[in-house]
């Protein structure tokens, strides 16, 4: 059996093919320590390159559901102290579009752990914690400019055959949750 009829939606511009490609680039740099500005293969090539003066390790990516094309907004909770009360905490939930590729699961190609990622401004602070549509959650007016990611810890698991489409960010270094 080939690999195309083995995992249906590989080919050269598949979303699990992509995503793929963002978590062995990854792995690269960890280890080590296109015609487009803006693109996936870009973002793989400035991740990689030798010449990279930059310690760049995540290519923060948005998918595009297949339902009518919109980019997919991903949720999770997480507990957070309560300001005031140190040992006490409470559920917040968290929505962003921008995800980072973890791992690939062992049961399928195309099943990956991605890591929700939020962006934030210069200060760190989120510049949303919700929003309908993608542009909701980046900002340009000050002191809102979203102008890096910060790590949340918090993970899914996704079916990249449910997507359609993939745009990846420039390369960075996401902040520490």
């Amino acid at each position: 059996m080939d690999r195309h009829n083995k995992h249906r939606c590989y080919d050269e511009n598949c979303v699990c093919e992509v995503v793929e490609k963002i978590v062995e680039a990854q792995n690269k740099v960890a280890q080590e320590a296109t015609n487009c500005d803006i693109s996936c293969h870009q973002s793989i090539r400035d991740l990689l390159s030798p010449t990279r003066e930059n310690e760049n390790t995540t290519i923060p990516f948005i998918l595009y559901c297949k339902e009518g094309c919109k980019p997919f907004i991903a949720s999770g909770v997480h507990k957070q102290p309560i300001e005031g009360f140190p040992h006490d905490k409470y559920y917040a939930c968290v929505e962003t579009p921008v995800l980072r590729a973890k791992q690939f699961t062992k049961k399928g190609r195309c099943c990956v752990k991605v890591e929700l990622l939020r962006p934030v401004n210069a200060n760190g602070r989120p510049v949303a914690d919700k929003g309908k549509d993608l542009c909701d959650f980046f900002h340009e007016k000050t002191p809102y400019k979203t102008i890096q990611f910060r790590e949340t810890g918090i993970c899914l698991t996704l079916d990249l055959k449910d997507f359609v489409g993939i745009s990846c960010l420039d390369a960075t270094r996401p902040l520490p949750k």
